[in-house]
């Protein structure tokens, strides 16, 4: 029996989500090291390496994120790999005796309030839950639930609404069911091709 295979560039197992996030956690640690001579280019300001972090490093380790089931040891793994890729970009060493809140700190002097990236991975699991969740309603709504094919309520159980891994520097969080519905995105979301939510035309007569 197979207990691990690839699936869409994402490992499926039967260990749950702990040998996909070490691959990416690998894969990100890669695309880091060969970016090393725009983080030792020092005419490039802080606020422009982290933008580039975050969008040529940290995206590939966020991609299908949202089905990650989080234990305490993989959040951990999660703030570990955070702290190192701005350690490199700041070019400080473990060796330096710099602890880690003094880094953040750095980090927030230069581009301000953000979210961390366990906040982001938590984020976007709570929005996945709630297009799910929405789904499911307009299916049991019309009547086109299957028996068989499981619940409204049979979320992820890695959806979490914990701040345990948020850190002082963090935005405000937002509110678990204001992220989980998009701020009213999916709510306004209407499904491609259902003739009961597409806009009704003035002076037409409904079918």
């Amino acid at each position: 029996m197979v207990q691990q295979f690839a699936y869409l560039e994402a490992i499926i197992s039967d260990h749950g989500s702990k040998p996909e996030i070490l691959a990416r956690a690998a894969q990100t640690m890669t695309a880091l090291s060969k970016l090393k001579p725009i983080w030792k280019e020092k005419n490039i300001s802080v606020k422009c390496k982290v933008r580039l972090l975050r969008a040529l490093v940290l995206s590939i380790f966020l991609y299908a994120c949202e089905t990650w089931t989080l234990t305490a040891e993989l959040q951990r793994r999660i703030q570990t790999l955070e702290m190192r890729c701005y350690r490199t970009i700041l070019g400080i060493s473990y060796l330096s005796h710099i602890s880690n809140d003094q880094v953040l700190t750095t980090i927030q002097q230069h581009i301000g309030p953000y979210d961390d990236l366990l906040t982001i991975v938590k984020e976007r699991k709570l929005r996945w839950y709630g297009h799910v969740r929405m789904v499911l309603q307009k299916q049991f709504s019309r009547g086109q639930w299957r028996e068989g094919g499981g619940g409204e309520d049979r979320g992820r159980s890695g959806a979490t609404t914990s701040r345990s891994g948020q850190r002082k520097h963090s935005r405000k969080p937002r509110p678990w069911r204001t992220t989980a519905t998009g701020g009213g995105i999916w709510s306004t979301t209407h499904l491609v091709g259902d003739p009961t939510t597409q806009p009704r035309v003035k002076g037409a007569r409904r079918r």
